[in-house]
């Protein structure tokens, strides 16, 4: 916990990123996808596995994602980023029963907001036992290519799914995905690594947790969300 000047009474609409959010970092599932990601830039670029990696890591910065960048700047079609990207083993993911019943006990809507893809939505939900429990989908389609943070999407999303962002609440892995929905009104908890678990994280993907903009910080959601739902 961080600066917790506001609470979780008022909410009724609960939102949640995906990767590294809804499962632990540890499970390295988007370890996958960041190595599908790099392969497809050497191949499309026709680089080193070493240059794509510095291609990827800086387009993730400056354009959210590193699909953006490869749109923007090679005129790479989403469809095709995304089918190979996403194409990964979801098997290290395990039913988590806890953290379902816990959303369930969650008074009011439960959404996804994500920079992936409805299919790779689907499969992970399926694999973590949660399907059920969300009420919509917000994915990088419906944002119309444009990432978090950018604010125009968070924008896309309140409009589509009606959302008052002063009654909701937003849950992430990424503190700078936070700064928008904190300044439109939302209660905001960041959701970092197990601090028992060695993971690979940039140190800019680390920056921000102790920001104004995140009101939590917690490194087990499933304990988390039991506390409020208790």
């Amino acid at each position: 916990m961080t600066n917790p000047a506001r609470t979780f009474d008022h909410v009724d609409t609960w939102v949640f990123d995906l990767d590294n959010t809804l499962y632990p970092h540890h499970v390295n599932l988007w370890q996958q996808v960041d190595a599908r990601i790099g392969e497809f830039v050497a191949n499309w670029l026709n680089v080193s596995a070493e240059e794509a990696r510095r291609i990827q890591k800086d387009y993730y910065r400056r354009y959210g994602t590193t699909m953006r960048g490869m749109m923007t700047e090679h005129g790479v079609h989403a469809d095709d980023f995304l089918a190979y990207v996403h194409k990964i083993d979801h098997s290290p993911l395990e039913p988590n029963p806890a953290m379902g019943a816990a959303i369930e006990k969650l008074a009011g809507r439960k959404l996804i907001l994500t920079n992936g893809s409805v299919d790779h939505v689907g499969a992970v939900l399926s694999r973590l036992g949660l399907t059920s429990h969300f009420h919509g989908v917000f994915d990088i389609i419906a944002a119309e290519l444009t990432p978090k943070p950018a604010p125009e999407t968070y924008q896309r999303f309140l409009k589509l799914h009606d959302v008052d962002p002063t009654r909701a609440a937003m849950f992430e892995d990424l503190a700078r995905n936070l700064v928008v929905p904190h300044g439109l009104g939302m209660t905001t908890v960041l959701v970092v690594p197990d601090g028992t678990k060695e993971v690979v994280r940039e140190d800019w993907e680390l920056e921000g947790r102790d920001d104004p903009h995140v009101d939590y910080v917690t490194d087990d959601l499933t304990r988390f969300l039991q506390g409020l739902a208790g």
